[in-house]
This record gives structure tokens, sequence and C-alpha cells, in this order.
């Protein structure tokens, strides 16, 4: 029987981590070299991992698919980072920003987790800054701040509309250095298919290598994943087309449970999708929501072009219904509204699944210049895509798949139910409860590798005995079959339709039962649709290729026949949540007002979920506590 500890240390909230830190074991300088530790993913939380723990002395062995660290899915983020300097002198506090997460993640979060992310990202901005970030900065040298979704104050630091990218350059500079220095050995192009595990302790990897095909095992001491989240299950997303669920999914079959899956989050500021043609999406950063104004026609069915509008006909439905935020409410509530005025016919563009993001205020009021030094690259990126000018017309804007707040549990120091398996990132669900807010991902992806997993992953190394296990072992070589006998499985059915096709069908599934709003009929539908597809697949896809070389269709084959499994235990997770909270809404569950209704007496936990074979999962739960905040009905008038 698992049973779930959090492992968050007992006390005053803001003394928690202080206290831990201090009552956590130490590996002193001469035996951390002895430690081998595997980090997969190079992103803002494996980069800045790994960077962190080969400085300490650790030996490290890092792993991407990409061909280069720097090309990992973090360079995508554009709108900014998270930190409560109160540079503004707005009232902002760490406990404010801890608040803020808490009630935007709609109380499903663990408070201990929360407050210290919230407590380190001052410290995070500073180690930024002595990389050479290039932040924003106002007339007199001071870091700038803009306001986000879901906050009353400024703390969003950024770089005008590629944050991401530069935060992730001074942590692959970090990374690189140790590259250089021979504690981190890089291993690029490499795939992980599955987790090796030994006497109940995580153990090593064993990874395809993407250009030769070849299977290879490594070993090590602890194994830490950081491979981001698994928005692309639903197709067209936000996502890089090669991120995938199946580093995680693989180390959910072999024990770690997978917590609150279908906590999914929706983002409001997407370029509309255009065709069936399409294979991904656009995201238009959430920063956007400063200065744009989001409107529709008051009239149903009104397809004059935006400029023809009268102001009079315009209704900007998020600052009439939520004066006090306007339209910097969370993504979840912006999302959900943009649904409601298409779903009444006031949509506009060719589908009519589209809203205005109009900036003609903003220009008129700060000058075109202005704009353009805030937003610029941002503009250009809208106009090469719909050959629309934004200074012009106002960008069209819908809702679309963007981030992943379930994952795989992890307690206080970020180790799953695996001994030795810690998890970082976008890949844990430990956070943002039902719904991030935005500009929060940056903020713990570095919050976990520069300033959490050295701490933690110290105690682990410190607190157990190690037998000597190489990637000589059994364990290894049962892996290593276990694998080949999936490829071969893969490349012998010899079907029909190919692995984009049923992945395609598996997306429409997901968006229309298990997407921006759910209920019961829907989600009972989706979980048969799924299974059927999930047959079809094993009967009818064409795999084509070999396993001895570079085969992408082979390396899309392996993550879609996890997406067909992971896409059930969403739906079974959303069906048995008989509640809305954040990303999360249940049409069955809702106020007079239309908002996300929560039931705290019934399903205030986490929901974490035993693999006990395809199609059948146990569930365990993890309460939560509340005791520096009172779960509240959410409001942002």
């Amino acid at each position: 029987m698992i049973t779930l500890e959090s492992k968050a240390p007992a006390g005053k909230l803001q003394d928690k981590w202080t206290t831990h830190k201090f009552n956590m074991k130490l590996v002193n300088p001469a035996n951390k070299r002895k430690y081998d530790v595997i980090v997969v993913g190079t992103g803002l939380a494996g980069a800045s991992a790994s960077a962190t723990l080969a400085e300490l002395g650790y030996n490290v062995k890092t792993f991407c698919y990409q061909d280069s660290p720097r090309r990992a899915h973090s360079i995508a983020a554009q709108g900014g980072i998270n930190a409560a300097k109160n540079y503004q002198n707005d009232g902002d506090s760490i406990f404010r920003l801890f608040y803020d997460t808490i009630k935007g993640g709609d109380y499903r979060a663990r408070e201990a987790n929360v407050y210290r992310l919230a407590e380190v990202a001052n410290n995070i901005i500073d180690q930024c800054v002595a990389q050479g970030v290039p932040f924003a900065r106002e007339y007199g040298g001071l870091l700038d701040n803009r306001s986000f979704g879901g906050a009353q104050v400024s703390r969003t630091f950024y770089a005008r509309g590629q944050t991401g990218q530069q935060l992730l350059l001074g942590a692959y500079s970090a990374l690189n250095r140790q590259i250089g220095l021979g504690k981190v050995k890089m291993f690029p192009r490499r795939e992980m298919l599955d987790l090796v595990v030994v006497d109940g302790q995580a153990r090593g990897i064993v990874v395809r290598n993407l250009i030769t095909g070849e299977i290879e095992k490594y070993s090590a001491h602890a194994v830490v994943l950081a491979t981001g989240g698994y928005g692309n299950v639903y197709f067209l997303s936000t996502n890089a087309m090669n991120s995938n669920a199946t580093a995680v999914w693989r180390a959910h079959k072999k024990g770690a449970l997978f917590a609150n899956p279908c906590f999914t989050q929706i983002h409001p500021t997407c370029i509309p999708v255009h065709g069936e043609y399409q294979s991904k999406l656009t995201l238009m950063s959430e920063s956007l929501r400063n200065d744009g104004r989001v409107w529709v026609p008051k009239k149903a069915g009104d397809k004059r072009p935006a400029n023809q509008i009268p102001e009079a006909e315009r209704d900007y439905f998020l600052e009439r219904k939520y004066p006090s935020f306007g339209n910097l409410v969370p993504r979840d509530v912006a999302s959900r509204n943009a649904k409601e005025q298409c779903d009444a016919g006031k949509g506009v563009g060719d589908t009519g699944l589209a809203v205005y993001l109009d900036f003609a205020d903003a220009i008129k009021r700060l000058g075109r210049k202005a704009i353009d030094e805030k937003y610029g690259n941002l503009f250009q990126m809208y106009q090469m895509i719909t050959n629309e000018d934004p200074y012009e017309v106002p960008m069209r804007i819908y809702p679309a798949i963007h981030y992943t707040m379930g994952g795989l549990w992890v307690d206080y120091n970020l180790m799953s139910s695996i001994p030795g398996l810690f998890v970082l990132g976008e890949a844990n669900f430990s956070d943002h409860g039902a719904n991030r807010l935005g500009a929060s991902a940056l903020m713990q992806g570095l919050a976990d590798g520069y300033f959490v997993i050295p701490y933690t992953l110290g105690n682990y190394l410190a607190s157990n005995k190690f037998s000597q296990v190489s990637s000589d072992h059994a364990a290894f070589s049962d892996v290593e079959n276990g694998i080949r006998g999936f490829v071969e499985r893969l490349l012998s059915v010899k079907g029909n339709k190919t692995v984009d096709e049923i992945h395609r069908e598996l997306g429409k599934v997901m968006w229309s039962h298990v997407g921006m709003a759910r209920n019961a009929e829907g989600l009972k539908t989706a979980i048969t649709q799924i299974g059927k597809l999930r047959e079809e697949f094993w009967s009818n896809v064409n795999v084509t290729g070999s396993a001895g070389d570079l085969n992408q269709t082979l390396e899309r084959a392996g993550r879609v026949a996890d997406y067909l499994e992971l896409g059930e235990l969403m739906a079974r997770d959303a069906l048995h949540r008989n509640e809305s909270c954040g990303g999360h809404f249940r049409e069955e569950y809702q106020t007079e007002e239309n908002e996300a209704k929560r039931d705290d007496e019934n399903f205030s936990y986490v929901a974490a979920w035993e693999f006990n074979r395809v199609g059948d999962w146990t569930l365990h739960k993890e309460n939560l506590v509340f005791e520096n905040v009172k779960p509240s009905q959410r409001s942002y008038k």
C-alpha cells in the first residue's frame, strides 16, 4: 500500500525551507566526486540543475533529444518571469506572490511548495543578472517590471518578448562551462525510453541514439527528469513538435505516481487554427494583455472588419465582467470567457473561433515606439504568420493547449514515489495547482534547478547506501530487451494509417471532450474512443523504416503509443473529479455566473494515480491542508 507523504517540514510557513535546508544531510566536497547523477532534459530546469550539480562537484550525465541544449522548448517562453522584488513599490511581497499563486491555482496546490517557490524567486533574478541576462531596465537603470494575469502588482521581469530564450542562454552558458571543465558529459540526440530501477532505487536510464538507432545504457546513483509537459497529447498545442511525455510516462509505468493529469492549461492568446493542415499552434505572449484590450462585436454574427465597428458596438467583455482585473484575469478565466463569446456567435474571423486583441488605445496613449520597444518581435511574428499588421488592425486570438499542471507526483524534496528519481519543472505536478499563473513556469524551472535540487539531491545521496551498479547489471539488460521488443512490435504492424493520422484523431477526441470544457458524458465517450484508437494503432499503424538508423517516424510512433495511454488517464482523472477548478472545468459544476465551482469538502486533494496495467490505475490521495490561506470562491471582479 502506497502512503503519500509530502515530507513538508513543520513550523511556520516562512521558516520551513530555511529550517529544512539546515536539517538536511550534506555531502562533503571530496565525496561529491564519487556520485554520478543523470539529468534528462536541458530546458531551464534541466540545464540549471546540470550546471549547479556539476559546480558542486557531482559527475553529471546530461541527455537531450535536440542537437543542442539551447534548442529546448524553454526558449519559446515570451512574456517574463515572476519575482517579488517590489521594485515598483506597489505592495508586492513574497507572501503576496505566494497568495496569488495559491489562489490562481484554485487552491489545489501544496502550501509549503508554493511558498518556497515565491521565496527563492528573488534569488533567481540575482542569479540571472549575474549571468548577463539582458532584462529590460527603466530609465534610471533598475530592472523594469510589467503586470501579468492573476496579479494586481507589477512583478514580472522580462527581456522584450523573448525572456525564455535569454534565460535559457544564461543557463546554457553555465552548463557549457561545466561541460568544458569535464564535470558534465553531454549526450545530445538521445531519447530516454525507460527507467532502470535496482533494489527499489532509480539507478539509470536506457536511451535510443536518434542518429544511429543504437540502444544505449547509462547508470548513476540518482536520476533527474526535467523533460517538460505533455500538452502534445492534444496534437495541436503551443509546444514544440518534439515535446513529448515518453520519459515521464515510462517512469510512471515503472512505479512513479502520476498526479492530477487532467489539470491542463488553455492559453488565451494563441493565433487561431487556420486549417486541417496545421501541425502546431503559435503562442502570442500573455504580456500582450497588459496593453491590448480584448473585445468582440456586441451583436452576434457581425462580420464587419474590426476598424469598421464603432466603439459603442464593441464588447470589452473581460473589462465588463471583471472590473478589478480587467484583461489581466488568469488564463483559465480569460480562456473560458473567450470560448463563451464565440459559442454565442460573437467570434470573429472566417471560422468565428477568435476574439480581438486590440492595441489601438495603447498606441494612441504611449506611441508606437513604446509599444515596439515592449512587444516588437511579437508583433513581427504575428504579421509573418497572419500577413496582418497588428499596429494597424487588432490581433485575432483564441485559446489553445499550452501547459500541463499535472505531472509525476513529487514530495517536498522533488522526489517521486520511486526513491532516487527526482522530477523538476513542468514534468512534476508540484507548484501550480489547477491553473498556472503567467510568468511562473520560468520561475519554477529555475527555482527547482538552481535552488532546490542541489540541497534535496545531496540529502538523498547522504542518507542512503548504494550497491555497485553499472550498465552491465542484469536490470539494464532486461529493460533493453523490453525496449527492443517494443520497437519490433511497432515496426511489425505494417498497417495503413500513418502515425500522424492517428495522433490527429486522438487530438480531436482530447480537445472535444477533455479540453476547455468537460462533462461526464463526454469524458466517458473519450475513454471509449481512446481505447478504440489504441486498438487501431496497434493493428493498423504504418511505421516505415528500420530500427537501426535515423527514423523519425519510429520516434513519433513511440510517443503516440504513450499518448494513447496517457490520454485515457487524463479523461479518467477528469471524470472522477466531480468539481470545477482552474483549468479543469466540468460543465455540471459552475456557479450562477458560470465560474468554476470547487468542492473543497470532497476534492481538496492531489489525485496521484498508480499504474497497474494499460487502462487500469489505482487512485491515491494526498490531502491538501491550508493553514495560511483559507480557500474561498475565486473572484477577480
